[in-house]
């Protein structure tokens, strides 16, 4: 069921995850994402200019790191700030999704689990801003939890797509073309075989050439 979510959504969200910082990375700080690396990667050069778009623990910007390519991690809560700029050494960014201002910056946008929390009527004007931060022929990788409702969850606001809605997302940002979309069980131990996951990798287009 899609529901009209309520005007401090966003708040709220980021509010959670101040509170439970600790037990949120404690929980997924050591899950294994390399399946979900490989293919994101695949389409990067080695080296290139990542965007961990909410970065959480900094587990992910950490194995950029680890990889040999350039991170900046941001997210919108200041407690996962934290914890990211001690776990990868570097400082990550306090940066909310409708704040962002980069331009042409990035090899690719990691946003693992993050646009989930961004409201139907959002998505698409935060879907343009990361599509200007990523340079063109860049891509971008997106998660969601499988399912076709608008909630909220112990104080979280979660948006989850379908196929179908993904579709409808990215028809109104005609600069990403759709490389990938592919289904995925939850990867945490305790939510093994609970919570399917859709996954998508998209690609800014490049400009067309004039003779």
């Amino acid at each position: 069921m899609r529901t009209k979510p309520p005007s401090d959504y966003t708040a709220a969200t980021t509010a959670y995850y101040d509170a439970n910082a600790a037990e949120f990375c404690e929980n997924t700080a050591a899950v294994d994402m390399s399946e979900l690396y490989a293919p994101f990667l695949q389409e990067i050069t080695a080296g290139g200019r990542i965007l961990d778009a909410g970065c959480g623990s900094g587990r992910d910007s950490l194995a950029f790191l680890k990889k040999g390519y350039q991170v900046v991690s941001i997210d919108g809560s200041a407690e996962m700030v934290s914890a990211t700029t001690k776990l990868i050494g570097q400082s990550a960014v306090l940066m909310r999704f409708d704040a962002l201002d980069f331009v042409g910056e990035f090899d690719g946008i990691w946003a693992c689990a993050s646009l989930l929390h961004i409201a139907s009527q959002d998505l698409n004007s935060v879907l343009a801003r990361l599509t200007k931060a990523l340079k063109p022929g860049g891509v971008l990788y997106l998660s969601f939890k499988h399912g076709d409702a608008e909630r909220i969850e112990n104080g979280r606001f979660f948006n989850d797509l379908n196929e179908a809605l993904l579709g409808t997302v990215l028809a109104n940002v005609p600069q990403l073309d759709l490389v990938r979309v592919w289904t995925t069980e939850d990867v945490r131990n305790d939510r093994k075989g609970r919570q399917p996951w859709l996954n998508a990798i998209v690609r800014r287009r490049s400009p067309q050439r004039t003779e």
